[in-house]
């Protein structure tokens, strides 16, 4: 696992998904809601729309694919309505000095 700075905590709008290209096909939704940060795939697993342009459910900690509805828990990564069944990836997220940085696989 290697640590990717992402952006400072303040450029993150509470409340709004954000998209973030890490290059090597890892690509992330980011979730600031207060001063929790969550990152999962940005690819729902239902139709492989980009997530990062749907709507947080700040009280249910989910965010919504824009194309069909299906949500999906920024905690675990699991869908929690149809018609998504598999969950996407989630990513473990620090806040560090101000900074949001992600944990991720290193490439083989």
């Amino acid at each position: 696992m290697s640590a990717v700075r992402l952006c400072a905590l303040d450029e993150l709008e509470d409340g709004e998904a954000r998209r973030f290209d890490l290059g090597g096909g890892v690509v992330l939704a980011v979730v600031r809601i207060g001063d929790e940060v969550y990152a999962i795939g940005d690819r729902c697993s239902h139709a492989d729309v980009s997530l990062s342009g749907g709507i947080v459910d700040e009280r249910a900690c989910t965010l919504e694919c824009p194309k069909h509805g299906s949500e999906f828990d920024l905690r675990t990564g699991a869908p929690q309505s149809l018609p998504a069944l598999r969950p996407v990836p989630t990513y473990e997220v620090r806040v560090t000095d101000g900074e949001v940085v992600v944990a991720v696989e290193e490439a083989p």
